[in-house]
């Protein structure tokens, strides 16, 4: 089944043409800005695999066709929103200001990597570190956005999940308790059609996963994750709705994982080469390309500016993570729990005294 072809919402198809009128606020200025984020978090994705293959990252989860998925969400929250995020969300990270050395520290190994402040801004960042388990980081939002009710700040929270997610009974319980409750919370799922080896139709006989909305008493909705503007037009309306106390909403976002499911795996051995091919044509930056081309405002001159700015950008934030100092070994035991255990004391000490000797007495 060709999932592009179900009832979706979608202003661009993947020819970039306008299929229903564009809202307001898409202007010429906004779509470019959204176009050249894109371009970029591309270039740092090709650039962070390529910083695995040769020993500089650990393992990496690729958001190769996901760039309108992130990029819409970080541009629709507002700084003092809470984001609640998984493992593949680097663009919306970055998009909200925090630097991507931050995500390269991160699959590093370093858990400086999830210390988040947002870069020329002196609002304080409270979005949650990446979440690798799946779907537990919807429980996490679950009380994230209870305490901005309670506070009545008039903030929202944004959690996000891949398809495979709403199967677990984490996500099921999370939007019925953001439904019971009556949350400033929004759930978007990117529904990228393959959770690691198992495919989408394999998890659910719905159409959609939005439907799953239902039996939480809260709206459901599914968009064309690979078009930008139907995706930040959804996460905008569903974050104001959240932020005026009318409660939750349940964003999917129809798209396909163009890259390996991480660089441990090997996605050959359960997807076929026509599936690819043909997932490639629906794909996000070259639709809206396409868009701004054929209406006047985009040329090969801009495409090349663009490339060689973007490549820039990425080399200096991999240079930066590159050059930091390295982590105190004892971090290993600082950040394992919220609060020192006793027991573990004596082998902090000993990974001290051990670093100590093998840095010449001088600590690191």
């Amino acid at each position: 089944m060709n999932v592009q072809a179900l009832p979706m919402n979608r202003f661009i198809d993947q020819h970039g043409q306008v299929v229903k009128p564009l809202p307001e606020w898409a202007d010429v200025t906004t779509l470019k800005k959204f176009y050249r984020d894109m371009v970029v978090a591309r270039t740092y994705d090709n650039k962070a695999v390529a910083l695995q293959r040769t020993g500089k990252l650990g393992t990496y989860p690729s958001h190769l066709g996901a760039e309108a998925f992130g990029i819409a969400i970080g541009h629709a929250m507002k700084p003092q929103d809470v984001f609640i995020p998984y493992y593949r969300d680097m663009p919306a990270m970055w998009v909200r200001g925090i630097g991507m050395e931050k995500n390269l520290q991160y699959w590093g190994g370093d858990e400086r990597g999830s210390d988040f402040t947002f870069e020329n801004s002196e609002i304080e960042c409270r979005d949650l570190p990446y979440c690798v388990p799946i779907a537990t980081q919807c429980t996490h939002a679950v009380g994230v956005a209870s305490a901005l009710k309670i506070a009545g700040d008039h903030n929202a929270a944004l959690v996000t999940c891949g398809d495979g997610a709403t199967s677990k009974g984490d996500f099921l319980e999370s939007i019925n308790c953001a439904g019971t409750w009556n949350i400033p919370l929004v759930f978007v799922v990117n529904n990228n059609q393959w959770a690691i080896s198992v495919p989408r139709a394999l998890q659910c006989a719905a159409d959609f996963l939005s439907e799953k909305a239902k039996g939480a008493g809260i709206p459901g909705i599914t968009v064309d994750g690979n078009d930008v503007i139907a995706m930040y037009d959804a996460v905008q309306t569903a974050l104001h709705r959240a932020r005026k106390g009318k409660g939750a909403t349940l964003i999917e976002a129809v798209s396909y994982r163009l890259s390996d499911h991480t660089t441990a795996d090997d996605a050959t051995r359960y997807r076929s080469k026509d599936e690819l091919n043909q997932a490639w044509q629906y794909e996000p930056i070259k639709r809206l390309k396409t868009y701004l081309t054929e209406q006047g405002h985009w040329s090969e001159e801009d495409e090349q500016t663009l490339l060689e700015s973007a490549k820039v950008e990425v080399e200096k934030a991999v240079e930066r993570y590159l050059n930091l100092p390295p982590q105190a070994p004892e971090a290993a035991f600082d950040y394992l729990y919220e609060s020192p255990v006793s027991e573990l004391n004596k082998q902090r000490d000993e990974l001290i005294t051990k670093a100590m000797r093998m840095q010449g007495g001088k600590h690191v």
